[in-house]
């Protein structure tokens, strides 16, 4: 079976753009049945659950990455909010602690359709001395490790992680745990300000579920070739070698 399935495309497109007629305009190029879509801060932040609900007319899924990180109180009643508006996956940060990862776990299971909850353990962006910078010593793949066990152990249904860590969490915890994977870059791509990344290929071979995908696809001339390049990219390095 090919990487790109209808139903459960497992390339996440990173709508961010400043203003939603853009937004909008590369939703009518892509196809809900390829890829799903992530908003983040700044498009919410101006558009509100505007953006959300007009890109799900569409029939987008949709990926709020609003990354909650607070008392655990807080963030279950800004999950339920997010639960309300029919989202497939939102995010939180797994260093808010067991009891706050707890509290957004068990705040969606209880919702009619609950969004799955994906835990960022470390952004792709940082590296080991900025790590360092922050007061943790230990290595960056023991930190995302450290991280993605306490996710799972407290009822989230997925994590944030570089398609480097993501062969050691799926072995520390469950094959079925999903991976998210950002800082996907395709081979001879520019790295952007992403640190640790990884082309699509590689990451699915990791072991990654889904892949978080924004500037080679929403830069490109054309998106929708962009995004089927990318797939053809995954599929052919994933497909048997040719027996003689």
């Amino acid at each position: 079976m090919t990487v790109e399935q209808k139903n459960n495309p497992k390339i996440i497109t990173a709508c961010d753009f400043a203003d939603i007629n853009t937004a909008m305009s590369l939703a009518e190029k892509l196809s809900p049945e390829k890829t799903r879509l992530k908003i983040g801060k700044a498009m919410f932040v101006r558009y509100g659950i505007h953006i959300v609900e007009e890109l799900q007319k569409l029939g987008y899924e949709i990926f709020l990455d609003l990354k909650f990180h607070d008392i655990p109180n807080t963030v279950a009643e800004a999950v339920s909010a997010a639960a309300d508006l029919g989202i497939w996956l939102l995010t939180v940060h797994s260093s808010g602690g067991a009891k706050m990862l707890a509290a957004a776990a068990e705040t969606a299971a209880k919702k009619q359709n609950p969004p799955l909850i994906a835990a960022v353990t470390v952004l792709t962006s940082l590296s080991s001395e900025e790590l360092i910078s922050v007061g943790i010593t230990d290595s960056l793949q023991n930190q995302a490790l450290r991280l993605a066990k306490l996710a799972y152990n407290n009822g989230c249904n997925a994590v944030i992680c570089s398609g480097l860590e993501v062969a050691a969490i799926k072995q520390a915890t469950d094959i079925e745990f999903l991976c998210i994977t950002p800082g996907i870059r395709p081979a001879g791509a520019d790295k952007n300000d992403q640190i640790r990344i990884a082309t699509p290929a590689s990451a699915i071979a990791n072991g990654s579920d889904y892949l978080v995908i924004g500037r080679p696809i929403i830069q490109a001339e054309d998106p929708a070739a962009a995004l089927d390049a990318i797939y053809a990219e995954i599929n052919a390095s994933n497909s048997p070698a040719p027996q003689n």
